[in-house]
């Protein structure tokens, strides 16, 4: 039977109309930053390899350096906003940051100097990222909170996909065979242009939401002290544990015997579909429940984990990446959504520093763990180690109290 048509879900272009200019400026902003990130974040590894000489050591403390200080930047950010009831300033502050830090890149000739800029830009993410998500969870009703901020993520993921694109064009008008100094500057320089476009984007185009003064000091500094907000942490902690890192992913491709290229390719794959649905999706959230499309996602990742747990061919690889890219639409806005839903605006800023965090603190164990069962046991072994921590953490949420 045909619904009424007052009884209709609105398209999604009408809904999108709807929403606040903030979402759009946070979303643009969002898109034109990542496109910057990423096209250095593909050849930096390649970069201090094989133009500046650095050990692999060295690649790998320069990029746990860099995710444990956003990490632990993004609690005492998310805590400032709250106390300060002001998140635009850190927002473009944090962005102007990464900015300036990506800048001294041009004149980074060793790789300690790599460190000490990509410690600046982490720096930068970690300051931005809680106030930027408050903010956004500010500026729209519970209604309309999956769509906003599945906008977001699409945006930011399809800045990845230009940035992705970017890198590969260079090496590829480079010569294709190494990153040299020259190229790698290029990146720089080119990469800057989206980078401050988007700090000016911010700072001319969003409107600042302050919070309401929290009635109880207490309760706007610690958000744990809500039971419902202590189990999603709990569920989110045990999934990202057996969430390792996707160069895990690229290493399986790799393995079952995709040229290195074709296993690059494989992101993208996973970030266009992100990008398509991760508006549509957040949007069933606001419809059909945030805990039910996460844990369609978390379901969704389990089943991606494990067929690559017990493929043995490689074309499989590719249907299994377009999954895979249904998990991430699922899963990252509609769990931002959630916490700005269970969190109200007074600390909503500690809120997301502590969720960001406990996924950035998380990732380390994550990836290690995966190495080790990887080496000890098999290519399958950390796949399945992931498919079954991302049941025990939908067990979790499926048992998350419901609100009072």
């Amino acid at each position: 039977m045909d619904l009424p048509d007052s009884d209709k879900p609105p398209p999604l272009s009408g809904l999108l109309r709807r929403l606040p200019r903030n979402v759009w400026a946070l979303s643009a902003t969002s898109l034109l930053t990542d496109a910057s990130t990423e096209t250095l974040t593909g050849l930096l590894p390649f970069y201090l390899t094989l133009a500046l000489g650095a050990p692999p050591a060295a690649v790998g403390l320069i990029e746990g350096v860099g995710e444990a200080t956003a990490s632990l930047v993004k609690l005492a950010s998310g805590w400032a906003s709250d106390r300060w009831r002001r998140r635009k300033p850190l927002a473009v502050f944090g962005y102007g940051l990464s900015t300036g830090a990506k800048a001294t890149l041009l004149a980074a000739t060793t790789w300690p100097l790599v460190l000490a800029a990509r410690f600046l830009e982490r720096a930068g993410k970690g300051i931005r990222t809680a106030p930027r998500d408050a903010l956004l969870a500010d500026s729209v009703p519970a209604g309309s909170r999956g769509l906003s901020f599945g906008l977001h993520r699409a945006a930011d993921t399809a800045g990845a996909v230009l940035g992705t694109t970017i890198a590969l064009l260079l090496v590829v008008a480079g010569g294709g065979a190494t990153v040299s100094v020259e190229t790698f500057r290029r990146a720089v320089l080119i990469s800057l242009v989206p980078a401050a476009a988007g700090v000016i984007l911010l700072a001319w185009k969003a409107r600042e939401m302050r919070p309401a003064a929290a009635l109880h000091r207490s309760a706007a500094a610690n958000p744990l002290r809500q039971r419902r907000f202590r189990w999603f942490l709990a569920a989110v902690i045990v999934f990202t544990l057996g969430n390792s890192s996707d160069a895990f992913l690229l290493l399986r491709a790799q393995n079952l015997g995709l040229p290195i290229a074709a296993a690059i390719g494989l992101l993208i794959v996973v970030n266009l579909v992100h990008a398509a649905l991760a508006a549509p999706l957040g949007a069933l959230s606001d419809r059909w429940g945030r805990k039910r499309v996460l844990l369609l996602g978390w379901g969704t990742y389990a089943l991606v984990y494990l067929s690559l747990a017990i493929t043995s061919a490689a074309w499989q690889v590719w249907a299994i990446a377009a999954v895979y890219g249904v998990y991430y639409a699922a899963s990252e806005s509609v769990g931002k959504a959630l916490v700005g839903d269970m969190v109200a605006s007074p600390s909503r800023g500690t809120a997301y520093g502590q969720y960001h965090a406990a996924i950035g603190l998380m990732a380390l164990p994550a990836s290690l763990l995966a190495g080790v069962t990887w080496q000890l046991i098999g290519p399958g072994a950390p796949f399945a180690l992931g498919a079954i921590l991302a049941g025990a953490a939908g067990l979790i949420l499926w048992r998350m109290p419901q609100p009072t």
